[in-house]
């Protein structure tokens, strides 16, 4: 549409100019009359020089004014020219469109007759598929009429035998004189006095074989348990004393004024004791990761030569990045090696500590995989539930490792167990495996025998005679220096002492007040691990003997 819009407007400007010379010749036609244009002639001075670059521009319109019979057939003959260069392209175009138009008709008729004969091929498959289901449709009613004719014969056949039963039975105790359920009873009472001295023979047999059995199975269980607790590690005594190479090396650790030792002990939160040797350094904490964060620590500084404060805040923040670290490898790798996979990683950061404690020279990662070993060991052999026997084992000695001080390690490792929602069953696990409560369930006592097989077996623990003598002997001391006690003793192994007071040298009221002062003297005077219960005891007894 748009060449034959662009063609007609070419018609119409070319046809415009064809019309003006036919009626401009009709008005200078007057003036050739009058002669008016003479002074025309005289244009023939218009070449002058200065109006040049103005006329320029329409002369080529003043030319065809002089010449109008001339240009007309011409612009004449362009006009025709371009009409029929139009024509035959608009024939083209016309052409061109009607094969295009064709070409789409027989693709569309194509594409039409391909979908329809798909169509027809999906009637004919939905055909031949509904005739299928309807054969199946049929088959499955003659199969359920089939099925209530078995029924009904199967229901008349067992009519046909409870009639038939009934007639035997009828006719049975008819000739028994006997009712089936009288003849029931005299046939059990003859059974039972025929076999009462037998089964009482067989009962105590039993009882007895079980006695036997289970004293020999039960060693068995223990036996096979120990040795399958044995491990590849050495039961090791956790030293916290450092050699220096040189004496020299102690007036850097101290430094000016004792700067950098208070230092040290302040970042690191241990005591540093320069007593102990010439060349050794003694570092002193209950925490076993803070001891090892600090034994590293000085270890750098030392190897560095640069001992200040600012140097030792540096090389103590590195080194507890590093042992956190270890701590968390460690506990991941225990974990996975006795089977544990779903247990918090914060959880396992706290049981990596293990590879930094030891109870009695017993390194606390080789006890929980000797315990854990024993008690699933146990598990297997008493049937009872391995992932809280394993898990328990795991977890009994959580609270030595814990970062709070006050509590038996008992109630600590109960208050990590909580803070981390580990079972209840386990719970028990380690609240009992001391016998602090009764046994609630046999994976408790399970685990509390696995521990027990741990700590009993030879080489196992180690303990200083003189330092545990000396603490024993300390406590006695401080609760005897008071003047109305009459007598005190250390027991448990130290976890305890019991003072006895003179009733006549001391009220009630100094029972509690007592308690507390020897509770904190021994807490200033004492280094000791866990807890220890200071129990006063104060008694009148009043005796008369009637002859």
């Amino acid at each position: 549409m748009s060449f034959f819009g662009n063609l007609s407007t070419l018609f119409g400007n070319a046809s415009q100019p064809a019309k003006s010379p036919a009626h401009k010749p009709n008005k200078p036609a007057p003036p050739t009359s009058k002669q008016p244009p003479k002074p025309v002639a005289k244009q023939p001075s218009k070449p002058q020089p200065s109006p040049q670059p103005q006329p320029q521009v329409k002369q080529p319109l003043s030319a065809p004014k002089t010449t109008p019979a001339a240009t007309t057939p011409q612009l004449q003959n362009q006009a025709d020219a371009f009409l029929r260069d139009a024509q035959s392209k608009a024939r083209e175009i016309i052409v061109e469109a009607k094969d295009a138009a064709l070409a789409t008709k027989i693709k569309a008729d194509k594409e039409s007759q391909a979908i329809l004969r798909q169509v027809e091929q999906q009637q004919r498959d939905l055909t031949i598929k509904i005739d299928r289901i309807d054969q199946k449709l049929s088959q499955i009613d003659d199969k359920e009429k089939a099925m209530d004719q078995e029924k009904e014969r199967l229901k008349s056949l067992r009519a046909q035998i409870e009639t038939t039963k009934e007639e035997a039975l009828t006719k049975l105790e008819k000739a028994a004189s006997l009712t089936a359920a009288e003849a029931k009873q005299q046939l059990i009472e003859q059974v039972q006095k025929s076999s009462v001295h037998e089964l009482a023979q067989i009962i105590a047999q039993k009882e007895e074989d079980a006695r036997a059995q289970a004293d020999i199975k039960a060693k068995e269980v223990l036996i096979q348990a120990m040795q399958y607790a044995a491990t590849d590690y050495v039961a090791e005594y956790t030293s916290s004393v450092i050699t220096l190479g040189s004496e020299d090396l102690k007036g850097k650790i101290i430094g000016k004024a004792g700067r950098n030792i208070h230092s040290f002990e302040r970042v690191t939160g241990v005591d540093v004791d320069l007593d102990v040797g010439p060349t050794e350094v003694k570092l002193s904490c209950f925490d076993p990761v803070r001891r090892e964060v600090a034994r590293i620590a000085l270890e750098k500084l030392m190897k560095d030569g640069r001992i200040q404060p600012a140097r030792i805040e540096e090389i103590v923040i590195k080194t507890k990045k590093e042992i956190n670290k270890i701590t968390f490898d460690e506990g991941r790798n225990l974990c996975h090696s006795i089977g544990i996979y779903n247990l918090p990683n914060e959880l396992m950061q706290i049981i990596g500590r293990y590879k930094y404690r030891s109870s009695y020279g017993q390194n606390m990662i080789a006890h929980v995989l000797e315990v854990t070993r024993a008690g699933v060991k146990i598990a297997h052999e008493l049937g009872l539930n391995v992932n809280v026997v394993k898990l328990g084992c795991l977890l009994h000695d959580i609270g030595k490792v814990s970062e709070e001080v006050e509590g038996s390690h008992v109630e600590l490792g109960i208050k990590i167990a909580k803070k981390f929602n580990i079972p209840e069953a386990v719970i028990s696990c380690i609240a009992q495996h001391h016998e602090d409560e009764p046994f609630s369930s046999f994976e408790s006592m399970a685990v509390q025998i696995a521990d027990a097989i741990s700590g009993a077996r030879p080489g196992a623990r180690y303990e200083n005679y003189e330092e545990y003598v000396q603490r024993l002997t300390k406590l006695e001391e401080i609760a005897n220096a008071y003047p109305e006690v009459q007598k005190s003793y250390a027991i448990q192994a130290g976890r305890e002492i019991r003072v006895i007071l003179e009733p006549a040298k001391s009220k009630d009221d100094d029972v509690v007040v007592l308690a507390e002062r020897i509770r904190d003297e021994v807490k200033q005077q004492i280094t000791y691990p866990g807890t220890i219960t200071v129990t006063v005891i104060r008694e009148e007894r009043g005796q008369a003997v009637a002859n």
